[in-house]
Formats: C-alpha cells, sequence, structure tokens
C-alpha cells in the first residue's frame, strides 16, 4: 500500500507503456471505462448486463466474499509460522511454480502501519471466526514492534513506534533512504488506537500503557497549525521533533488517527482526560479550518518525500468511514461523508476506472505522473476501503445506490484473493503485506457488518459490533459472545433461528426496532441485530442450525508443493495412506494450497480419521474440460454422489449424520480435480 506512487518517474515510465500499446498520446484520465477480460489474471465473471460478479463463486456472494478474507488470513498464519516475513519486510513476490514468498530487500518496510492495519483485520477477524490463532499471532506480531521498533526513553517523541524500517532489518529506525531515527506523527496515533484496541480485546494492561505513551507524545509535541503546517509534521527526527525539508515535512491531513485515539481514551477514562480534550478539540478546529474545508489531502504514505500536491484518497476515506460510525462526533457527518466519497471518485490528482460497472480507485498523485498500475493488476485494499464507507453510507442512510457501487467494487476486490500466478505486482517484485493482507481484508469485513445479507447464509458468525468482542463461540444453534463495553450494537447472521437471548443472564425483549435495548431479527435472511446495555455476556440459543466444523486447509502446516502425503497431516487428525494425495499450488478458482490427487489419473482414493469424525465435507475445483463424478463413501453410511462441472468450484456437503472412520472417493473425469477446505468435526 504505502506509497506506490514511489517513484514517480517509475510509474511515469508504466503509463507511458500502457499509452503506446493503447496507441494514446494524451495524460491519464480522471475517469475511463475499461471492461478488461481478466483481473489479477483471472477471467471475470459477468451477469446477464455484462456487470461484475465475486469470484471464485459467481452465484454466492457470502462465499465469495468471506473466501477473500479467510485465503488472506491463511497466508499470513503460514508465513508466521514459517518464515515470518512480515516482521522484517513489506514487500515481496512469490515464485510462480513453487508459490513459496520471496522478499524484496530493497523497499521500505512498513512497520508502524502494517501493525495497525493488521490489529484492524484481526479485531473483526476473532469475532467472525472464533480461531483464537488470530489472537496469538495478533499479540506476538505487536509485542515484537514494542520490542524492536520504539523510539529511546528522552527523546522529543520517547517510546513511541517508528513508522518504518530497513527492509530485513530486526531493529526499526526509519527507512534510511529518507533518514533516520524519524518518527510519523500520524502514525503513532493510528499505532497508539490500535495498541488500545488490542488491550480492550486482552485485557493486557502493557498494550494502554503504549497508547497512553502515544497519546502523551502527540500531547506533548502538538502545536495550533495554520494552511502550512498541521498540528504535528508528516515526519520528524524522533530525538528534537524538527521537521527541516526534504523527507521530513511540516504538512499532513493526516489528524484523524490521532484523534481516534484521543476519542477512545477519553471515552474509556484513561490516562490525562483534560489533556486530550483540550488537544482533540483543537486538531478538529484545524481539520475543518484546512483539510476538511479545501481537500488538502496529503500527507500519509511513509515511503514518499513530502508534497503539498500529492493528494492521496485514504485519508478522507478513513475520516468519512470515522464519522459514519460515529455521527455524534460530527454534526455534518452526512455531508462530509458523502462529500468526500464522491470526491475520491472524481479528482484529476489520479486514475479512477469502470471495470464492468465496478468503480477502482488507485491511491494517490498530482495529476500530472501516473500511478500505480493498470486496473487489473492494482489498488485492491484502496478499493476495498471506498467500497467499505459507501457501504457504511448506505448502513447509516438507507441510500441504496451506495450499496450497490459498494458491491460491484467489492466484487472487483475478491479476484485478488490468495495468489494468482498470472497476476503481477505493480512495481517489479512487489506485493504489499498491508495492502493484500492487512488493510484490505480489514475493508472488506466492513461489507458484513454493514450488509449483512452479503455473509454467507448457511453459516453463523459475529459480523460486526460497537464494541470490542472480547471472547466467542459458536455452537449447533447457539453463540454466545462477550464485549468490552457494557453497552454495543451488535450484528450477526446466523444459519437458526434464536429462541430466546439473554444479556448476562437476563432475557432479552424481541422489538421491531432498536431504540431501546433488545433485538430484532430477520426470519428472511436471518440477520439479528442485537443492543444491549448494562450487560457484555450475550447468549444467544435457537433450534436447527449446523454445529461449527474445524476445516482442513492445507497450508497449515504448510507442505511444499507437490509433497506427497503420507501418514498424518494435521497432527492426529487424518491419515492419508500411502501415494494417493498430494499437495498442489494456488491455481483454478483456489487462491491458497489445496490438495491433488498424486496420480491425475486415478480413480479412487481414500483417508482415514484417527478417531471417528464426523465428515462434513469438502470443496472441489474442476480444472478439467469434462464435467466430473465424484462419488463419496464409508463404511457407516450411504454413498453421495456430485457432479462439478468444467471450470466450476463446488462446495460438497455429505449431510452424514453419525461419524466416519475411512472416507473414500471414486471419480469420473476427474483429472483436473482440486481439493481445499475439507470440514469435520468432531462432537
Amino acid at each position: 500500500m504505502q506509497g506506490k506512487i514511489r517513484n514517480l518517474a517509475v510509474c511515469a515510465i508504466l503509463f507511458s507503456m500502457m499509452v503506446m500499446v493503447e496507441g494514446q498520446d494524451k495524460p491519464f484520465a480522471p475517469i475511463s471505462i475499461l471492461d478488461i477480460p481478466t483481473i489479477a489474471g483471472r477471467p471475470v465473471q459477468l451477469d446477464a448486463k455484462g456487470k461484475l460478479l465475486p469470484w471464485p463463486m459467481p452465484d454466492n456472494i457470502g462465499y465469495s466474499y468471506s473466501s477473500y478474507v479467510l485465503s488472506q488470513w491463511t497466508i499470513v498464519w503460514d508465513q508466521y509460522n514459517r518464515q515470518r516475513l512480515p516482521y522484517y519486510y513489506c514487500c515481496f513476490d512469490f515464485d510462480r511454480t513453487t508459490f513459496e514468498l520471496q522478499p524484496d530487500p530493497h523497499w521500505a518496510n512498513s512497520t508502524g502501519y502494517l501493525r495497525a492495519m493488521m490489529e484492524g483485520f484481526i479485531e473483526r477477524l476473532y469475532p467472525y471466526t472464533a480461531n483464537t490463532q488470530t489472537l496469538t499471532f495478533l499479540q506476538s506480531f505487536v509485542d515484537y514492534e514494542l520490542e524492536h521498533g520504539l523510539t529511546p526513553e528522552g527523546y522529543a517523541w520517547s517510546q513511541v513506534p517508528y513508522a518504518s524500517a530497513n527492509p530485513g532489518a530486526e531493529r526499526y529506525s526509519g527507512w534510511s533512504n529518507l533518514g533516520e531515527d524519524y518518527i510519523e506523527p500520524h502514525v503513532v496515533g493510528e499505532d497508539g488506537y490500535a495498541y488500545l484496541r488490542l488491550y480492550e480485546l486482552t485485557g493486557n494492561t502493557k498494550y494502554l500503557r503504549a497508547a497512553i505513551r502515544c497519546a502523551e507524545a502527540l500531547v506533548k509535541n502538538w502545536t495550533p497549525g495554520d494552511a502550512e503546517h498541521s498540528p504535528w509534521p508528516v515526519r520528524c527526527y524522533a530525538r528534537d521533533g524538527k521537521a527541516p525539508g526534504g523527507p521530513m515535512g511540516p504538512y499532513s491531513a493526516n489528524v484523524v488517527e490521532p484523534m481516534m485515539l484521543f476519542d477512545e481514551l477519553i471515552r474509556i477514562k484513561q490516562g490525562n482526560v483534560s489533556d486530550y480534550q483540550r488537544v482533540r478539540s483543537a486538531v478538529w478546529e484545524w481539520f475543518k479550518t484546512y483539510p476538511l474545508a479545501h481537500n488538502v489531502w496529503v500527507g500519509y504514505f511513509e515511503d514518499t518525500v513530502p508534497s503539498m500536491g500529492n493528494m492521496n484518497q485514504v485519508i478522507p476515506l478513513e475520516f468519512a468511514r470515522y464519522v459514519l460510525l460515529h455521527p455524534e462526533r460530527d454534526p455534518d457527518w452526512r455531508e462530509h461523508a458523502r462529500k468526500l466519497i464522491e470526491w475520491v471518485k472524481t479528482t484529476p490528482k489520479w486514475p479512477k476506472y469502470v471495470v464492468h460497472g465496478a468503480t477502482i480507485t488507485t491511491e494517490q498523485g498530482n495529476g500530472k505522473e501516473y500511478c500505480c498500475n493498470d486496473p487489473g493488476q492494482c489498488c485492491d485494499s484502496h478499493t476495498s476501503r471506498l467500497a467499505a464507507v459507501e457501504a457504511l453510507y448506505y448502513a447509516k442512510t438507507g441510500d441504496v445506490a451506495y450499496r450497490d457501487e459498494a458491491y460491484r467494487s467489492y466484487n472487483w476486490v475478491t479476484y485478488f484473493q490468495g495468489l494468482s500466478s498470472a497476476a503481477h505486482s505493480p512495481f517489479a517484485a512487489q506485493w504489499w503485506f498491508t495492502d493484500e493482507f492487512a488493510d484490505g481484508p480489514r475493508r472488506m469485513m466492513d461489507a458484513f457488518w454493514a450488509v449483512p445479507e452479503w455473509a454467507p447464509a448457511e453459516e453463523s458468525h459475529l459480523l460486526g459490533s460497537s464494541s470490542v468482542v472480547t471472547g466467542i463461540h459458536y455452537g449447533k444453534g447457539s453463540v454466545t459472545y462477550s464485549t468490552f463495553d457494557l453497552e454495543s450494537d451488535d450484528v450477526l447472521r446466523i444459519d437458526f433461528v434464536p429462541q430466546f437471548i439473554n444479556a448476562d443472564g437476563k432475557p432479552m425483549a424481541r422489538h421491531t426496532d432498536l431504540n431501546q435495548a433488545g433485538f430484532t431479527f430477520d426470519e428472511k435472511t436471518r440477520v439479528l441485530r442485537i443492543r444491549h446495555v448494562d450487560a457484555r455476556s450475550i447468549d444467544i440459543q435457537g433450534e436447527d442450525g449446523s454445529p461449527s466444523a474445524r476445516m482442513v486447509t492445507f497450508d497449515d502446516p504448510h507442505l511444499p508443493t507437490g509433497t506427497v502425503i503420507k501418514g498424518e497431516y494435521p497432527a492426529g487428525v487424518i491419515e492419508w495412506g500411502e501415494n494417493q494425495w498430494a499437495m498442489h499450488v494456488p491455481q483454478g478458482k483456489f487462491g491458497t494450497f489445496n490438495l491433488a490427487l498424486a496420480d491425475p489419473s486415478e480413480h479412487h482414493a481414500e483417508f482415514q480419521f484417527y478417531w471417528p469424525r464426523y465428515f462434513v465435507g469438502l470443496d472441489v475445483y474442476n480444472g478439467g474440460p469434462q464435467d466430473a463424478t465424484v462419488t463419496i463413501r464409508c463404511p457407516e453410511m450411504r454413498e453421495v454422489t456430485y457432479t462439478v462441472k468444467s471450470g466450476e468450484l463446488r462446495r460438497l456437503r455429505t449431510n452424514w449424520p453419525d461419524r466416519s472412520s475411512r472416507v473414500s472417493f471414486e471419480f469420473q473425469n476427474g483429472e483436473g480435480l482440486l481439493f481445499d477446505n475439507l470440514a469435520f468435526r468432531a462432537d
């Protein structure tokens, strides 16, 4: 994400190449219609009107959107358990044969942004999945920064996070291309807010202390600001706070994250609240007087030299998102959010594209040089942000035009899930953990919160809450969870009909709206909305529904491409026999590693559970030229047979009521079959 304008000369060269290819000799248009045949190397999928549908299941929004989120998490978790590239690198590429990730040793490691964005992702992913591995990863990820990435005590900016590091560096102190020992105050605010939310998520007070240090440094170094100087510089030396020019600069419109940090500390009454209120009030007045009034949206990316001419869409859209979620903090929230959405979509500072009805935005520009890559390859996280703000605007106002715009843009984002061999990165060997695996998915998760009907229909998920969710468990006809705050508004989509809902053991009443504590439930969509007051623990119990299943994703633990699975995988779960199954690269409609037949011409294969389990099913993709037939058997149950069309991805569910020991498969025309997301239950 960070600064893919990087070197504008590089961007200009890329644009010149496009111009020559297209036979044009004019600068880029602010908005272009470009109905390309592939996105990220994947063939587009269109409806009857030629509008873009999601990938990989065009007829299943919930599967496709959820698959995007879970694929990105799968890759992050794999990296955490192996190379741990996000600790030392932000940019990487991958080998197109083995699909192993390879770090880029040249560009900045975006440490501060990545931690903050990842916290936002995990804060939403944990309640969606109830997967505690997400918390293990996030705490380790942030702890590394607290141990290796803070400024020394005694500095003007003391004990706050550096915004970046040299690629491969174990300690963070800035990117040497821009200088040494410098910080970015807006990242101090952004990271500080992430620390604070992590404290709310875990209860660990070391994260609260880290957040307060960030707030205190922002208070200490605040100045009133004017048209050419923001309350904090965009970048300054950590020791003395000076910003003499060049890579250091006096102006950034990005005071949104510092205000968010102040607001949350004030709300939960932690730290020096009176100081936070005083500085927050002054910063808000400056923000309204200058950036908000004149659309001067500059000073965000950590790998660019500051310029008053280089605008970006991150700051205005993140502000719009914040006031949509907290309208009480801006009396003009509706007007501000709407105008900022339209400004981002129409500004001539960088190109936007309409691709089969989906609006795609790149990230930044000065109106002269091209940024960043063609819309079949670039800027998924930024388009995800635009879609998120439009979806939230719909949720707040009911304006369906914004929902429909968000839907098409989100559909475009889904094509970037996982790793595609035909995709290429915007700048040589540079994919970004920030963009593809933190910022993009965190804003995709806003889709479920804003429009819960877009979540998977046959699963139960907590999709959004005005509070941090501190614990959650899913069962058959059951969801129980707890929140940091006593009062919150929560949104779920469940696969059962609730019979009763308790808040701290007290029954909640069903209403037609949520102007008071209670819940609403739509039987058709199974969207459940809850408002609870003076309670943290919510217990939802009902009839029907599916028990929670575990997934074998064939990425955890990671095995190299082509490895023939012998014995148990994962440990203590499944025995795969000898020479029947092999690990396979991301291909077809699977964006992560998957399973294939060791001999594609084989008509029979099987596996055995170490202990009898309920075999729920698996996902099957048919990359062959003919329709394939898959028959699944086990000694304890009747067989089930499915047809998977050529080019189709299908989720197969057995609905077997009893445990299985040995599961066998028979295939017809199975040469092109791939398998992933094997689901089973122990209870």
